[in-house]
């Protein structure tokens, strides 16, 4: 097992520990070993959607039913759902959480996401949704903590993967 793949495992299990049932992800290729982790594991339901708003409706059902849920996307989908997560999920107090990735940082050797390196924590920390970054493997054990604090405050919460974690480099 290579290291993104052990990476992918620790991510899977430690969100099975919170218990996670629902999986809705957008393709991501910084995710693509967590996504196949969840998508084979027979604890989750995986749901792969087309637009992020559809991963949130799917999250906010989900809490309503009592089953814990994340939403998986690379931090340009999260930059497209600020009015979702304002009008919905915080009016209504629906915790969704969101286990992201943090492009556009340094390390990121792909220019275009650049924007999101620049604005994706300015505009969390202006919406008030908490975050923690999460760069090593140590810190992995942090997913539940996110988790949980999204369902005790009833708000979103985000857990923010670095490249460097996703390839087993940290």
């Amino acid at each position: 097992m290579g290291d993104r793949e052990e990476v992918a495992g620790i991510i899977v299990d430690r969100t099975a520990a919170c218990g996670i049932e629902l999986v809705a992800s957008l393709p991501d290729n910084w995710l693509a070993e967590v996504i196949r982790g969840f998508d084979t594991d027979g604890r989750f339901r995986h749901v792969p959607v087309n637009r992020e708003e559809s991963a949130v409706g799917l999250c906010a059902g989900a809490f309503m039913s009592g089953v814990g849920s994340v939403a998986l996307m690379g931090a340009s989908g999260m930059m497209t759902l600020i009015y979702a997560i304002t009008k919905i999920n915080y009016t209504y107090e629906i915790p969704v959480f969101f286990m992201i990735t943090l492009r556009g940082a340094p390390g990121d050797t792909h220019k275009h996401h650049v924007s999101n390196g620049l604005y994706l924590l300015p505009v969390l920390d202006a919406i008030d949704l908490p975050y923690m970054i999460i760069d090593s493997r140590n810190d992995l054990r942090h997913i539940s903590t996110m988790y949980e604090h999204s369902r005790t405050f009833s708000r979103a919460s985000a857990a923010i993967l670095t490249r460097d974690v996703l390839r087993g480099e940290a």
